[in-house]
């Protein structure tokens, strides 16, 4: 089928913070931060891009942008030609920090090619996350993006599968953000190709304790939040973040290195909590950190026609 001119869709995607300590490649949590995606069906074929705020001037504005290949992507699995595209991408989501940037745009643009094949191919949640996990190469940072809230992400021989939690209401995420950038890819060549027995069961231990801490029981974020699987191997790639997560650590704070990093994550118990955490940062480093408190985003992805009008 082909789509017609002007039908356009608004795509909203949050920020994901995964691992949250003990849950290497496992546990991921979506933050109240958002990049905001125009797709617009123009006559033609291909996509022009422009890029308004992250990224802005450095990432592509040709068929090798990633939401432009992930849109591209969604259209072939479900065997549908991509029409000539116009993208007007709005980014807040840091690129580099271990915040979700690329599992974002892939995300936008699954989310994107969903909307605008509405009411000619139909798209589950299995599908969706299948295909993010695809590009992506793991589903810990694009389940909770996709789906929002906190989600138990794992493979399978059918393919990747999820849980979705819902965090209890006194936990209250801060976020440390440096100006420097982590590669993924760098930070997970430094992992070991085994660990010790007893690091994998302390691991597994913390892990169970921290989905009943942030579920029901945020006075056991701390303890639950200790890792022996990947922190230590990456800190000196990143010792400035090393640096903080000691400093919040030793003061009783559930810190933690947000993703590959080097974003730094405090799993606050409550806002009182999160405010003794921010002051401590503030007092601390004299490097330009910046300094998020948000909330738990518990929708995930969304996609609305667009323009508004287009709703009538």
């Amino acid at each position: 089928m082909t789509l017609p001119v002007g039908r356009g869709v608004l795509v909203k995607v949050p920020a994901t913070t995964a691992n949250l300590g003990p849950g290497f490649d496992t546990l991921g949590l979506a933050l109240s931060l958002y990049d905001e995606l125009t797709v617009t069906v123009r006559e033609g074929t291909g996509a022009t891009v422009q890029v308004i705020g992250v990224g802005e001037g450095e990432v592509p504005l040709d068929d090798t942008n990633l939401v432009v290949r992930a849109i591209s992507h969604t259209f072939t699995a479900l065997g549908q030609t991509m029409p000539g595209l116009d993208l007007v991408a709005r980014n807040v989501i840091p690129h580099g920090r271990g915040l979700g940037s690329s599992g974002a745009a892939i995300v936008s643009g699954i989310m994107a090619a969903k909307g605008l094949l509405e009411g000619v191919v139909d798209i589950d949640s299995a599908a969706l996350l299948a295909l993010a996990t695809e590009l992506e190469g793991h589903p810990d940072n694009v389940a909770p993006a996709l789906f929002g809230g906190l989600t138990i992400a794992w493979m399978t021989a059918a393919g990747p599968q999820y849980k979705k939690l819902m965090v209890h209401r006194g936990v209250s995420p801060l976020v440390v953000v440096p100006e420097t950038t982590m590669s993924t890819a760098l930070a997970r060549s430094l992992q070991p190709t085994s660990v010790p027995h007893e690091d994998a069961i302390f691991n597994v231990s913390r892990s169970a304790l921290l989905i009943a801490a942030l579920i029901q029981s945020p006075e056991l974020l701390f303890v639950a939040t200790e890792d022996k699987l990947h922190q230590a191997y990456r800190a000196a790639a990143m010792p400035q973040t090393d640096e903080l997560l000691q400093v919040l650590r030793a003061h009783g704070l559930p810190a933690v290195v947000s993703g590959a990093g080097p974003s730094i994550l405090v799993l606050a118990s409550d806002p009182a909590q999160r405010l003794v955490a921010a002051d401590l940062i503030k007092s601390t480093m004299t490097l330009p950190w910046q300094t998020l408190m948000l909330a738990v985003d518990f929708k995930g992805a969304t996609v609305v026609p667009h323009p508004v009008e287009a709703l009538a």
